[in-house]
């Protein structure tokens, strides 16, 4: 492309917009430009559900917790009277960022001039502002961040005319409901900071195609079937006898069954994408998820948290049966960060063209096409939008 082209002209994206079968893959610079990155986080990520983590998370009145997504911090809270919040992280006073990782308070207090707010949000304490002019500090709660739950699972937007968030998720809890996920307990939680495009890891973890070369040493080839999905997600389903969290020599170590999970749960594993960037695995035994910060065209954070059921957690031989678990997916799991990266080196290249799909990737196909949907417009001729 020629740098004074626009890269957000729909036309350089017809063969994207193909069948899955006839389509290209997307241009290079849609994993590389900055341009292209920020109109991702202005016209998707800010405008739709974004998975946090677990509502457990801030199991007590007071706990709180920070979350750093696309340039905007959020702190995360329980208030006294149980209900989780969540808060746009800056003072109202002079923008001074409030809290830091995680921790428990009674209330919320500036470092810079100690203007506190109450765990609902409202200004409570202003020393000094006596002497100013028509001071309301009811105009000066904290900023709030929609914040919505399902299951146990928290989502937020910073988009007041984002759809709620069950209807955002169309099927897919009534598909989910016989796992309990709110039921379960996260044992573990690891990050990486990885150098890709947070696209190339999302599309690595919804394709089956890479499998057997990637993971040859580990899970090995697997067979995945696409899902009728309603709402803004896709998925697929595997058959299979036993759980999929388990290396095979470890397979005879598994823990029961998630109780009350329906026939096809019971039978199988679910592998799911809620947009834009959240990955879900749900198998007999447990789940696990694979969470996206994306922090620049070619670095992404991803943040890796394991579940069980309580009762299973509950078991005496919990800790060690659980680092066969461990094992997996500290194996598994590094194979797909060095193939991500090694795919991010090669679109680097000048030289690096699109390429076609393989029936193994609907998806990423999926994927492809709904960045676009929300990244493109026809009427676009902002300057500096170009090529890199």
């Amino acid at each position: 492309m020629m740098a004074h082209e626009n890269i957000f002209d729909p036309a350089h994206y017809a063969k994207v917009r193909l069948p899955h079968l006839q389509a290209e893959t997307l241009p290079t610079w849609c994993y590389r430009s900055q341009a292209f990155y920020d109109r991702e986080v202005e016209r998707m990520f800010k405008k739709s559900w974004n998975f946090l983590g677990r509502e457990d998370e801030v199991p007590d009145p007071g706990d709180y917790k920070c979350f750093e997504m696309f340039g905007e911090s959020i702190v995360v809270l329980r208030d006294r009277a149980g209900d989780v919040r969540a808060f746009a992280n800056t003072c109202r006073h002079r923008g001074t960022r409030l809290l830091r990782d995680r921790g428990n308070c009674r209330a919320i207090t500036c470092p810079y001039h100690a203007w506190s707010y109450a765990l609902t949000g409202e200004l409570i304490a202003t020393p000094g502002m006596e002497k100013t002019f028509n001071f309301d500090r009811a105009e000066y709660g904290l900023v709030p961040v929609r914040l919505e739950t399902w299951d146990g699972l928290m989502f937020v937007t910073f988009d007041a005319a984002c759809p709620k968030l069950l209807d955002y998720l169309g099927n897919l809890p009534k598909i989910m409901a016989s796992y309990k996920l709110s039921e379960m307990v996260c044992v573990r939680q690891k990050e990486y900071e990885l150098a890709c495009n947070w696209k190339i890891y999302l599309e690595n973890a919804m394709e089956e195609y890479h499998t057997p070369t990637v993971h040859r040493a580990s899970i090995g080839k697997q067979t995945i079937q696409q899902l009728e999905t309603v709402g803004e997600w896709d998925g697929g389903y595997m058959r299979s006898e036993r759980t999929i969290a388990l290396l095979p020599e470890d397979v005879n170590k598994a823990f029961p069954h998630v109780p009350g999970l329906d026939a096809k749960a019971a039978n199988g594993t679910y592998f799911l994408v809620v947009y834009p960037a959240a990955f879900f695995i749900m198998t007999q035994d447990c789940m696990w998820w694979l969470q996206q910060l994306p922090l620049g065209p070619d670095r992404t954070k991803v943040v890796i948290g394991s579940c069980f059921p309580r009762p299973t957690v509950a078991r005496p031989d919990f800790s060690d049966t659980v680092q066969s678990y461990y094992r997996r997916w500290d194996k598994s799991l590094p194979e797909d960060n060095h193939i991500s990266e090694t795919q991010q080196l090669g679109i680097r290249s000048s030289f690096s063209r699109p390429g076609r799909y393989s029936h193994l990737e609907p998806v990423v196909h999926k994927i492809a096409n709904w960045v676009l949907d929300r990244v493109l417009d026809q009427a676009c001729t902002q300057a500096g939008n170009h090529a890199p």
